[in-house]
């Protein structure tokens, strides 16, 4: 009995850890910024990473167990502060995925949920130029945000009233502050 609940225990373990292989790698990232800060030549950085190789692999593993799970259920990396989660983020894929797929997986979770009054949020891609984020409130209310490309700006609608137009090149900068 003993050991069937442990093998239960492990197999859950493992079920939920390996949802986080995918991640920012926050604590490698540390390791590797550390590692090129120490010193400024090539050849001792390539000295200090072999005598650091023990150091990258349980990063590594940390990394992959335990942060970047993290990053996937909360949608965001408890290392680097950054969100969404890399598995959130969108790329061109070689495969796409049904797009009727069931409600639960086309959401993601926020972390700050828990401390806001905001119940939960999705995001929905009406065509190649909009997307819309619905935010529902823990008091019923619920909001939309639209976003709507046009050229080079893009036009922002809240609950379908024109909130702000950004430029793109506005938008990748603050996207890149915020990295």
């Amino acid at each position: 009995m003993k050991t069937t609940s442990l093998k239960i225990a492990a197999v859950a373990v493992l079920v939920t850890s390996l949802s986080g292989c995918i991640g920012q790698m926050g604590t490698s990232q540390l390791v590797t910024k550390a590692n090129l800060s120490a010193v400024d030549n090539r050849y001792g950085r390539a000295g200090l990473f072999v005598l650091l190789s023990p150091v990258y692999g349980l990063a590594a593993t940390a990394d992959l167990f335990i942060f970047n799970t993290i990053e996937f259920w909360t949608g965001k990396n408890p290392i680097t502060g950054k969100s969404p989660a890399v598995a959130d983020q969108p790329v061109d894929a070689i495969f796409k995925v049904n797009s009727k797929l069931d409600k639960s997986m086309t959401t993601v979770p926020l972390a700050s949920v828990k401390n806001s009054d905001i119940e939960s949020a999705s995001f929905r891609q009406l065509d190649d130029k909009t997307l819309e984020m619905t935010v529902a409130y823990r008091n019923g209310g619920t909001a939309v945000l639209r976003g709507e490309k046009a050229g080079e700006v893009v036009n922002f609608y809240l609950d379908g009233e024109f909130i702000s137009a950004v430029n793109l090149d506005e938008l990748s900068q603050y996207a890149d502050n915020l990295a």
